[in-house]
Order: C-alpha cells, then structure tokens, then sequence
C-alpha cells in the first residue's frame, strides 16, 4: 500500500511538472518568439521586460493557456464522470451529442441577442447548460428501454440527436453569415481570441459544477459496483444519477459556450488516466483534469504554430488524435478496463 501510494505521489508530480513545462513552451512559442527571459521577468513581476512582450504574455498568451487548461480539464473530468455513470469507456460529452447541446444553446442565445447579465454572471454558460441539460435528458429518454439504459442504444441515440444539433447549428449559421468564419471556427473548437473576460464568465459555473463532482467521488466508485449494489450500500441511485449528469453536463456547458465543440478529449484522457492510476475516482478525477489541461494546451500550442501565421482549429488536432483511439476502444471493446 505504502509503494503504492509513493507510485500515485510520483504520478501527480510527474503531471504537474510536465503542465508547468507546457506552460513554459507555450508562452514561448508562437508567431511572434519570446525571450525566455522576457517570461521570466514577467512572472516574477519585473519592469525590465519590454512594453510588446509585456502585452504578448499577459494579453494574448497566457489568458489563452489558462482558458486552455480549464476547458481541457473540464471536458476531461466531465468524460470520466460519464463514462462512471454509463458504466462504458466510450462516452463523452462530444459522442453522445451534449457538446453539441450546450453549443446549440450558445448558438441560439447569439442568433436571437439574448445575452445577458444576472447577478454579473454572463447568462451564455446558462443557456449552453440549458441546452446540454435538454440534449441529456432527450438522448437518456430515446435509449432508455424499461428501467435498463443499454450501452448501445444509448451511444447511438447521442450520435443522431448530435447530427441533428449540428444540423441546427448549421442551419444558425447561413442565417448569420456576417460572422461566418468565426462561427464556422467556434464550430470546430477553437481558442483563437481568448481573453480574460471569457476565463472570468465562466469561472463560477465552472467551479460550481467541479465542486459538485469532488463531493461525490464515493459516489461515483460505488456506481461502478452496479446500480444493484449501490443500492444495497445504501446509495439512492437516480438522485445520484441526476446530479452527477447535471453537473457533468454544466461542466460542459461552461467550457463549450467559450471554446466550441472540442472532441475526444473527455474520451482519451479519462481512459489513459485510468489505465496509469486505476478506477478510484478520488485519484482518477484529480488527474484527468491534469491531463486533460496538458493535452489542450498541447493540442491548441499545435493549433496555432503548425501553420503559423494562419492558426487551426484546435478541434481538428483533437480529432486527429481522439478518432483512432475511439476505433481502438471499439476494436476491444470486449475487454474488461474498469
């Protein structure tokens, strides 16, 4: 137990070391380079860096990276959270259509210009949450046969009710052509344009939602006995259920409404994470968001240096990278990874 325990503190160190790398690079890197001295002055608070990298860094960059690191973790976290519930590793936010829920929501509340502040809250991570919530309950009703959820279906009735958001999203768009490229970029999960006023609009219900998983993360390990033995521990079920999809897919809702449909991420993350810390959520949550951080930031550092001066959507190097491994988790499916 102790070995193992020392194994799980390496792990988390060893995540946090290479995140603060990634840090490090990204502010590095990019169309215009940055003196690694000029990054250091800045974080330690100095006035000798330039008035240019002063504004690169802290204007451009680095509310960037940090966006990067809360919608990755989001997604991330709101995959193994799905997969827990479904008891299945091939569900995420982006497979089973909440991502295109919560993207709709926000699609809408642009088209119609209802955007509004509630207590300096932006309403846009409402109105995605509320889309999500929708897309939820709508996938759950189509695949629920009897008091069974079967896996399958459940994957399916995601798949449809997404093409049918994307279609609608789609359909927003011809319609909103002034902002067509940037519409079409948001649809594809992009990054591009992140200010500090985004990391603040979705900050509460981003906390909010994570709060809500930490509290549960006994719940989530004793859903994956079975629903028919977590009732005999003594767990009410779908209250349980309700929640957690609730949050999960608030979670998603938040980083959605700021960076588009990024796929995969809540697919790929979770499972590696799981196969190098085990099933115990209350370590297996902590570092998917570690990872799921790292991979965005990598993933988005990719996005606008492989092409430079023109940037990608990040959405196509996730899918690049998620989209073999789904085929991977299909081809072995059989096998038994809880």
């Amino acid at each position: 137990m102790m070995g193992e325990d020392k194994n799980n503190i390496l792990i988390f160190i060893g995540a946090i070391l290479f995140s603060a790398f990634l840090i490090f690079l990204a502010l590095f890197i990019g169309s215009s380079q940055i003196n690694p001295a000029d990054i250091l002055s800045y974080i330690f608070n100095s006035s000798s860096v330039s008035a240019s990298a002063a504004i690169i860094i802290g204007e451009i960059r680095l509310p960037r990276i940090i966006l990067a690191f809360i919608v990755g973790a989001g997604l991330a976290v709101a995959g193994a959270v799905f997969q827990a519930i479904i008891r299945n590793p091939m569900v995420d936010p982006y497979i089973i259509g909440i991502s295109a829920g919560a993207g709709t929501g926000v699609m809408l509340a642009l088209f119609l210009g209802v955007e509004i502040a509630i207590f300096n809250l932006n309403s846009l991570p409402a109105f995605a949450f509320l889309g999500a919530v929708i897309t939820v309950f709508t996938v759950y009703q189509l695949a629920r046969v009897g008091n069974k959820l079967p896996v399958l279906t459940f994957l399916l009735a995601g798949v449809a009710v997404s093409f049918i958001l994307n279609s609608m999203m789609s359909f927003l768009m011809v319609l909103r052509t002034e902002n067509l490229q940037q519409l079409v970029y948001w649809l594809m999960g992009s990054l591009a344009g992140s200010a500090w006023g985004d990391i603040k609009m979705i900050l509460p219900y981003f906390l909010t939602a994570f709060a809500v998983i930490l509290f549960y993360l006994k719940d989530l390990n004793i859903l994956l006995l079975g629903e028919e033995s977590a009732r005999h521990l003594g767990l009410n079920v779908e209250r349980t259920k309700i929640i957690l999809l609730g949050a999960a897919s608030l979670l998603t809702a938040s980083v959605v409404s700021v960076s588009g449909s990024i796929g995969f991420i809540g697919l790929v993350v979770p499972h590696i994470a799981r196969m190098i810390i085990g099933p115990d959520h209350r370590r297996l949550i902590p570092l998917a968001a570690l990872f799921g951080a790292s991979f965005l930031l990598l993933a988005d550092t990719a996005a606008r240096t492989i092409m430079a001066p023109m940037e990608l959507p990040v959405g196509i190097i996730t899918a690049f990278a998620g989209g073999p491994y789904f085929i991977y988790l299909l081809r072995n499916k059989s096998k038994n990874i809880w």
